[in-house]
């Protein structure tokens, strides 16, 4: 039997170009190899394709690949443009979709898409990077309240995001954050974090993973980059939630996915706090290193089962 060519796309010109490169590996050295022949595709930081070490074309890609899986994460390749990039060279891919994906990368818009799912997120506003910033820091401290989270409205695994206590935090945050483009201020909601990943079974069905309960070192203020990689937070999975709690988050968990019409695989973030729980964000791509497979183990699934089930889904167009 000729197995199947799978194009594994990591790298990128986002700042989470190393995560991409885990990401990419886990899921070269996990594809079965006696049904799929696994192709390391790297896309530079200058927008440069090599596959198996050659530089090539999109055009010459697409002749060399059934499928491809889509690896990359943040700009360009989790906010729908390489997704537009791989349709009009009809490549089947892996993952959402260029709208779901446009939608998934601005917390506004997704946003918007929980609130009308019925989800609960913190309060925010955004601030333009081309408005004074300064003054965008005095406003929102005259008529708001602090703590806030401050982070760029488009951007993954908490790059650039800070937790601002006073003015002069703020204001730091926001000419931090800005560096990435527009800024969504959110209330700080204070509570454990939990993250859960959801699978597509097909036919609009979809699957739950057990929630992860995270516990950041207590040297960071919140679960940021350094706490996501640096190797030292606790991720107890299946969280220590009570039965009610890890229900809720499973099934908001899905109607997030649902909510901005995500396909094949996402995760979504939660913090549960006194008030209630409250969606922070989804990622169309997550990262599939650490996280991901953990959860996919808790559940009983294997990580070369799900990376089967996802290509046959790509495959099918699903």
């Amino acid at each position: 039997m000729q197995r199947i060519r799978v194009g594994v796309v990591r790298g990128g010109p986002s700042p989470e170009y190393a995560i991409s490169l885990k990401t990419g590996e886990n899921v070269l050295k996990n594809l079965d190899q006696g049904k799929y022949a696994p192709m390391d595709v790297l896309l530079t930081t200058r927008g440069e394709w090599y596959m198996n070490g050659a530089r090539v074309d999109l055009g010459t890609l697409a002749e060399q690949v059934d499928v491809v899986w889509n690896a990359l994460h943040g700009t360009f390749g989790e906010d729908g443009k390489v997704q537009q990039l791989f349709e009009s060279f009809g490549i089947p891919y892996t993952g959402s979709g260029v709208l779901a994906s446009a939608i998934g990368m601005n917390k506004e818009l997704a946003k918007e898409r929980f609130s009308v799912a019925g989800l609960r997120t913190p309060l925010g506003e955004v601030v333009n990077s081309e408005e004074d910033l300064s003054d965008a820091a005095f406003r929102r401290f005259q008529h708001g309240h602090l703590p806030v989270m401050v982070k760029p409205l488009a951007s993954g695994s908490s790059v650039g995001i800070t937790l601002a206590r006073s003015f002069s935090e703020l204001a730091g945050a926001i000419e931090k954050a800005s560096q990435h483009g527009d800024v969504l201020i959110e209330e700080y909601v204070e509570g454990t974090d939990a993250t859960v990943g959801v699978v597509d079974e097909g036919e609009g069905d979809h699957f739950a993973l057990h929630p992860v309960e995270i516990l950041p070192p207590e040297a960071n203020a919140f679960y940021d980059y350094d706490a996501k990689y640096g190797g030292e937070s606790e991720m107890i999975c299946p969280g220590r939630f009570d039965a009610d709690i890890s229900t809720a988050l499973r099934e908001m968990a899905i109607k997030a996915h649902r909510a901005i019409g995500a396909r094949h695989y996402s995760r979504t973030d939660f913090v549960v706090s006194p008030k209630g729980i409250y969606v922070l964000e989804i990622n169309t791509l997550p990262g599939l290193s650490v996280l991901f497979p953990r959860s996919l183990r808790a559940g009983g699934v294997e990580f070369p089962e799900f990376l089967d089930h996802v290509v046959g889904l790509a495959l099918a167009g699903r």
